[in-house]
């Protein structure tokens, strides 16, 4: 208690003696001390320390310590003042939104109890929390990303902006990015844009198709309409896969059956043909069918809505049915190399999809519904027709007989309804277009596959088979001669399935060849086999450059994008449009009277012209008599 009294008694400036052990000396009296340079030059007092005072110039200095201490201070007056500094509470919490350049400056503080003296004004430096966050002072230019040292800083992907604009189309797929999120342990995305839950966007009417796309394919939209995905963004690449893609695989495989015929007919033995052409072309084949099949069975995972409308498109339902025929093309064109023969429950197994698409298609053709065949008809409904045909052709050559008989049947009525309703063109069904697209190629495909199932099913190319083949024979070539009609057509994937009808018809001309051999045949064998092999080499040419120059082979599917319902007219527009009508109709009036007031004018002067030129030859005329 007495060291304490000492102690107390030095710090108020007691002149009494402290004991030996005991030496009172301030900390700003050691240079380097926790102390910091004044802006005058001077040594500022640390925290704690207590500042002397200070008398006016004519008295002497006040608090002067014993003449027994070791150490005396003398300073310098000096200023004093306290400094606030808000001190983050994490490294990257560098800046505050909310706080500003005035948390900088200093409070001045006087701590000496004497009055009307200059009292030195001391830096004290005071640590204060801060919530964490960025700051920014005011007037300072904004710097994304940096951190304290300046250099920039990396934005972690879970802050990065998804867009949700194609929600609606996602199956399960958001579920699964939660979970994801959840195993690494970060924190759930919100659900809701734009304050409202995302809802699936519903499957327009087939009348909604027609009215508001156009095209051969019903692949562009009209001028009047709006997308329910943003039209100014390139979509991910699921979505603008179509189902249309799997007739690459159609052209690619049956070009593998036509060199194996080729290969392996009697006709054209005289060829020479390699069976290795067949193997790679098969074994192209099957890579991609292999390849498309795994990406659009991506899109059935994450975007099942999308595949949904292209099942309810007038247009591509009808290609739901090429995965299960390039199938059959595989089977078909198998090199000897690979298999000779293959079990007959490969058969069934193929074409169980193929039946069950026809029972609904067929169905809503005779179901008299908005689906019905007089207002859906169009050339790709083929594409469900030769399903059939083919099925027949593959199950006759492994031996079976029922079967295929069944399908061949169901395909034969089928097709003449639908070559009826095609060409009659009944007034309730959407008119094609007047330039004759490749899918009118379609028409070749059935006869001519039906005219090899028939000679395979009754192991002869009888008159049945003929007739089948005749028809495609003329169908072919009256498409062929009108070359007018391919100019000026804009590329499309859809094309390559409008490739295997011609190989269709030449791989029915091989057939018949061989079973009416003559140089004409031959020829003509020839001649559809090479057209058929340089169509489907400039395809692949053009999917090339397409796929890899110009980069627009899988543009937005436009068509799985169209609203459920017609767009508003506003009645402003409708104004402008009856005032635009009228001005037009004003417009034409005035033109039709004045043009027909010129013509009474030109009649009127014309006439005139006449009159005088008459008289004039008629004095003309007597002049001469009488001379």
């Amino acid at each position: 208690m007495d060291n304490k009294d000492s102690i107390g008694s030095a710090i108020q400036g007691d002149p009494e003696e402290l004991p030996p052990i005991f030496r009172f000396i301030q900390s700003n009296g050691v240079d380097g001390f926790d102390t910091i340079p004044s802006p005058r030059g001077y040594p500022v007092a640390s925290k704690g320390a207590e500042p002397p005072n200070f008398l006016n110039a004519s008295a002497n200095v006040h608090n002067t310590p014993s003449p027994n201490l070791p150490v005396h201070i003398i300073r310098p007056p000096h200023h004093s003042h306290s400094v606030s500094i808000s001190m983050p509470t994490s490294p990257s919490g560098v800046n505050q939104p909310g706080s500003s350049a005035a948390n900088l400056k200093p409070n001045l503080v006087i701590n000496s109890p004497v009055v009307n003296l200059q009292v030195p004004k001391q830096a004290k430096f005071h640590s204060q929390p801060m919530a964490a966050g960025t700051f920014q002072a005011k007037g300072t230019p904004e710097r994304k990303g940096l951190n304290l040292s300046g250099s920039q800083q990396r934005v972690p992907r879970s802050s990065r902006l998804k867009d949700h604009s194609y929600n609606s189309f996602k199956t399960w797929s958001g579920a699964l990015e939660r979970q994801i999120s959840t195993f690494r342990r970060k924190p759930p995305e919100p659900q809701e844009v734009n304050g409202s839950k995302s809802q699936p966007e519903p499957v327009p009417a087939p009348d909604r198709y027609f009215d508001a796309l156009e095209g051969p394919e019903l692949e562009t939209l009209r001028a009047s309409e709006v997308l329910v995905l943003p039209e100014d963004k390139l979509w991910p690449f699921l979505l603008r896969f179509p189902i249309s893609s799997f007739g690459m695989c159609l052209g690619v495989s049956s070009q593998a059956i036509l060199w194996k015929t080729l290969a392996t007919s009697p006709s054209t033995t005289f060829l020479h043909v390699s069976p290795i052409i067949n193997l790679v072309l098969w074994c192209v084949s099957l890579a991609l069918m292999g390849t498309v099949a795994f990406i659009y069975s991506l899109k059935i995972i994450f975007y099942f809505e999308a595949v949904r409308r292209e099942y309810y498109h007038p247009i591509r339902v009808n290609f739901f049915f090429a995965p299960w025929i390039t199938c059959l093309f595989l089977t078909l064109g198998l090199p000897p190399i690979v298999a000779v023969k293959l079990h007959s429950a490969l058969w069934y197994v193929l074409m169980g999809p193929i039946l069950c698409l026809e029972l609904k298609i067929y169905g809503q053709w005779m179901s008299g519904g908005k689906r019905r065949l007089s207002k859906v008809a169009n050339p790709s409904n083929h594409l469900s027709i030769v399903g059939n045909f083919v099925g027949a052709l593959l199950g006759a050559s492994m031996g079976l007989k029922e079967g295929p008989i069944f399908f061949f049947a169901v395909g034969l009525a089928h097709y003449s309804v639908l070559f009826v309703t095609l060409y009659q063109r009944l007034p309730t069904n959407e008119t094609l277009p007047k330039e004759l697209h490749p899918v009118f190629f379609l028409f070749v495909a059935a006869p001519s596959v039906a005219s090899t199932a028939w000679a395979t099913i009754t192991g002869e190319f009888d008159y049945g088979s003929r007739i089948a083949y005749f028809i495609a024979l003329f169908l072919y070539v009256s498409l062929a001669v009108r070359i007018n009609f391919f100019r000026g057509f804009r590329f499309s994937l859809a094309w390559w399935a409008y490739t295997f009808p011609m190989t269709g018809a030449s791989i029915a001309t091989i057939r018949y060849s061989a079973e009416v051999k003559n140089v004409f045949t031959q020829s003509l064998s020839i001649l559809l086999s090479g057209i058929s092999t340089l169509t489907v080499i400039a395809l692949l040419v053009s999917t090339i450059i397409h796929a890899s120059v110009l980069h627009d082979l899988f543009p937005n599917d436009i068509s799985i994008a169209i609203s459920d319902r017609r767009p508003k007219r506003s009645k402003r527009r409708t104004h402008m449009k009856i005032a635009t009508s009228d001005v037009n109709d004003t417009r034409a009036t005035h033109l039709t009277s004045a043009s027909s007031d010129i013509k009474e004018m030109g009649a009127t002067h014309l006439g005139n012209a006449g009159s005088d030129i008459k008289e004039i030859g008629a004095s003309v005329s007597i002049d001469i008599q009488g001379r």
